[in-house]
């Protein structure tokens, strides 16, 4: 059975000394409950489950542990609680010329903070976009973490220091886990300084003659914050970059270098001005909490870059008509939506799921709109040939299943005890 976020039981402890005394007491019982950020995205991925007898699951928030503890401005390091917003973190940051270099999640609004989601759930969903080009991924980002575990102890691994490298490396675990090994509840990350010179380019051409720049582009010494595929299979594809470094005359030096790639390819290429230092998101907003409509599909998306013009030449995926998407051109990752409902769309999403085996890559299903139908439902992402090491670790780490029941990153139907 699923869970309804409307209908959770939901707890935002003041302290990190109340969120472990809530877990504790839940594991003496063997209670189920979900860590959560901002719960702004909870719906994302596999359906939660509730107990056996469809009563409501607790969701323990971290909503009000939203400090930053730590900012070491000389060492381009900051710790924070992990239900920081992002926006927030970043706008503390730009106060001193530094960010933090990872993409909006999507359906972020950067004018409201809470619309961001939280730096923990970040984390805990472990999805990067085209930043990942030049500054690696998120968990790359991840020096330190403080983590509650299912029965309620502490634990901490890294530290504050950039070479840190002592003890099994619980960061990377985490990052991606979706809740479903621990609680996160503070992080201590990298920074960057804001390179105050930037502008993007916009390509645009047809298919062949773009995935040939794009080779040209990574293969040579231009280094792009971020180079991506932007478009639909309704209005055809374009690559942005987003060129920034300390001085105007580097970034038009590099722009005049990017134009004469694209020359010989009888592509166009067009100069666009890039305010901030975070790519601006193109995607739609998310559904607000509340609306009658169920959320559309939202798919990731993760492949050899080479394979990306495979994919978006395909049948399969010029089939989904009305769909937009954003992929990182230098790491093979994005996202695919419909905003609107749209569940006939059902079997071509499978097809799409199939081609992206093909091409050595996968799909995980983040919304769609039959999640909660078991019948309907697509599975969010299929077993991994990891599983059996994935259902260890998840053993160690939960021996009660307790955490983020029917939702484990590599498993398609997850076992319960």
């Amino acid at each position: 059975m699923t869970a309804s976020p409307a209908h959770q039981q939901l707890h935002c402890p003041d302290s990190k000394a109340e969120l472990q005394s809530l877990v504790s007491d839940w594991n003496r019982g063997g209670c189920p409950w979900v860590p959560s950020g901002l719960g702004t995205r909870l719906t994302w991925g596999a359906p939660l489950q509730t107990h056996a007898a469809g009563e409501p699951i607790p969701t323990l928030s971290t909503r009000n542990l939203n400090q930053i503890l730590n900012h070491s401005v000389d060492d381009l390091t900051v710790t924070v609680e992990a239900g920081l917003p992002l926006a927030a973190l970043q706008a503390a940051l730009m106060e001193h010329n530094q960010w933090l270099p990872v993409d909006w999640p999507w359906g972020s609004d950067p004018s409201h903070s809470d619309g961001s989601g939280s730096i923990g759930g970040l984390v805990a969903r472990g999805l990067s976009g085209g930043l990942r080009h030049r500054h690696m991924g998120l968990r790359d980002q991840i020096i330190g973490i403080g983590l509650i575990r299912s029965d309620g102890i502490s634990a901490n691994a890294g530290g504050r220091v950039v070479k840190n490298v002592a003890g099994y490396d619980l960061m990377r675990l985490l990052c991606g886990s979706w809740g479903s090994l621990a609680l996160i509840h503070t992080l201590t990350l990298r920074t960057q300084p804001i390179r105050p010179a930037r502008a993007q380019l916009l390509v645009q051409g047809e298919l062949e003659a773009l995935e040939a720049w794009r080779a040209d582009v990574l293969a040579s010494t231009l280094t792009p914050e971020w180079i991506n595929w932007r478009g639909g299979p309704d209005q055809g594809w374009s690559i942005r970059a987003g060129i920034a470094s300390v001085s105007e005359l580097a970034v038009e030096a590099q722009l005049n270098r990017l134009e004469a790639l694209a020359l010989p390819r009888r592509l166009s290429a067009e100069r666009h001005p890039w305010a901030s230092p975070l790519p601006t998101p193109i995607h739609s907003q998310l559904p607000a909490e509340g609306a009658d409509a169920e959320p559309g599909w939202l798919l990731r998306l993760a492949l050899p870059p080479a394979r990306v013009s495979e994919l978006l030449a395909s049948q399969e995926l010029r089939g989904l008509r009305g769909w937009s998407g954003e992929l990182a051109a230098g790491a093979g990752s994005g996202e695919l939506w419909q905003a609107s409902k749209q569940p006939s769309a059902h079997h071509q999403v499978q097809a799409l799921r199939r081609k992206l085996s093909t091409l050595g890559g996968q799909l995980s299903i983040l919304l769609q709109p039959n999640a909660g139908n078991p019948e309907l439902a697509l599975p969010a992402w299929l077993d991994a040939p990891s599983k059996p090491l994935i259902e260890a670790v998840k053993r160690e780490f939960d021996p009660l299943q307790q955490l983020s029941r029917g939702r484990l990153p590599g498993v398609a139907q997850p076992f319960l005890s």
